[in-house]
């Protein structure tokens, strides 16, 4: 049976429920069955009646902007190389500038333009997932899906900006600063939130692909999860689980998930678990540049972590014991249930947020002193003390034998720049002399004119010069 066409106020949002007051509103849904989100498979279905073109009347709350590619253009200057923000599995990523003048009901911000590459591996079901997806969850975790471009085979999603990209790059960047612990917790409390509020939805959200390029920070450091290309609704009703096609990335899928294809909620506390071990550790989930038994992050740190003795161990080096001990005791021993080769073991991800919002809270975190130095007293002390060592030579007796003493001093030190100096001039005189042997004067005053005029088979110059 085909579904009928759905409109944006006869489906209930996800995590953020509109509410109206309308009467003909009212009466529109009491006619309706049964009030849910409007999930992929209505979409994709072969069977299904919504098209392209009904699809953002079709997202309850969402307001998304349908762009044409020239508007993208425009914004993104062509796709220019210099607005390059990165490339993931979907494609290239760049940064735009939506202008006053591009739209009336739109203003001026800063975007991001996700661009589909048609030779990648991911494709218009991906494309479509996120535009599903994002396009009816709001949340303070969610990054914010502004509109989308379907024009022939053309596929582009366009996003808030995200100041500070995406974790991986903040984690791992070379020569930068590391992040500091307590900023670290605060990203890990977003995610952990971000996927809270997908697995509590009337029909849960698996996220399937958390990671840590996949979770995004603005300019304070608040967490985001981006990319639900590969996310797909959860059982519904006596159902354990959904069976789907291994996808992901190495290091952060579940088990279960890897050797079965059944996927849960509880498949994404595993991948939340990695990322929270990355925090911790600094290092990242599969490292191929490290020895053997570091190669695969968590299995090198599981043996660890309920020995709370090798702490040190385990925290990342760089933050240099800035960091809560207590708070990382409770963050190694909550990665460690989440990492749980038993899945029934591992906690929601409603108390993963609780457990980190107490560690947040902790306040037994070393302080580093530090020296402040006024420039300006600096200053000050150091012409006082250039003029009290001029006083002191003026006022000191003179004393005729250290003067002689330095007066040698002196000399023996004059006589060894000199000694220096020549053996220099020695050394180029020797080496100008090696390569003079391969100068053209050099091998014209030991070979004559046979340098230039090859002698004769019975050696007669004349002869030659005939």
């Amino acid at each position: 049976m085909a579904l009928k066409r759905l409109s944006w106020d006869c489906v209930v949002p996800g995590c953020l429920k509109a509410q109206t007051t309308s009467t003909q509103h009212k009466s529109h849904i009491s006619k309706q069955t049964s009030f849910r989100r409007l999930s992929l498979s209505d979409v994709s279905n072969h069977g299904s009646s919504i098209s392209l073109n009904d699809l953002s009347s079709s997202l309850v709350g969402s307001n998304l902007h349908i762009f044409t590619l020239a508007e993208l253009k425009t914004v993104t200057h062509n796709f220019s190389r210099s607005n390059y923000l990165g490339e993931g599995g979907f494609g290239i990523v760049y940064k735009g500038m939506i202008d006053e003048g591009l739209r009336p009901e739109m203003k001026a911000q800063v975007v991001a333009v996700k661009t589909l590459d048609l030779d990648g591996t991911q494709g218009h079901r991906e494309w479509l997932a996120e535009v599903i997806f994002l396009g009816q969850l709001r949340h303070p975790h969610l990054v914010n899906l502004i509109g989308y471009c379907c024009e022939d085979e053309h596929r582009l999603l366009v996003y808030q900006y995200m100041e500070r990209g995406n974790l991986e790059d903040q984690l791992f960047k070379k020569y930068s600063l590391p992040l500091p612990w307590l900023t670290r917790i605060k990203i890990a409390i977003g995610a952990a939130k971000g996927l809270a509020c997908l697995h509590e939805e009337e029909k849960p959200v698996i996220y399937r692909d958390f990671k840590a390029s996949n979770v995004l920070l603005d300019s304070d450091y608040n967490a985001k999860l981006s990319d639900f290309g590969l996310a797909v609704d959860g059982p519904l009703g006596d159902n354990t689980h959904v069976t789907a096609r291994v996808m992901g990335t190495r290091g952060y899928a579940a088990p279960e998930y890897i050797s079965t294809g059944h996927l849960t909620t509880i498949s994404d506390v595993y991948s939340f678990g990695v990322v929270l071990l990355e925090l911790i550790t600094g290092r990242r989930s599969v490292d191929m540049s490290r020895p053997t038994r570091e190669k695969d992050l968590v299995n090198w740190a599981r043996p660890m972590l309920k020995d709370t003795h090798k702490l040190d161990k385990i925290v990342d080096p760089r933050l240099e014991g800035l960091y809560s001990t207590e708070g990382a005791k409770k963050a190694v021993l909550l990665a460690h249930q989440c990492l749980s080769q038993n899945p029934k073991c591992r906690p929601t991800m409603q108390t993963v947020v609780k457990t980190l919002e107490t560690i947040m809270d902790l306040d037994d975190i070393p302080v580093r002193s530090f020296l402040y130095t006024d420039p300006a007293l600096c200053k000050d002390v150091c012409v006082n003390n250039y003029e009290d060592a001029a006083e002191k030579v003026q006022n000191e007796p003179v004393n005729e034998n250290r003067v002689e003493e330095k007066e040698v001093e002196i000399k023996n030190v004059k006589g060894h720049r000199r000694q220096k100096r020549a053996r220099k001039h020695r050394h180029r005189t020797r080496a100008s002399r090696s390569r003079a042997v391969f100068s053209d004067t050099a091998l014209y005053s030991a070979l004559g004119t046979s340098l230039y005029f090859p002698k004769s088979k019975n050696g007669s110059k004349e002869n030659t010069e005939e």
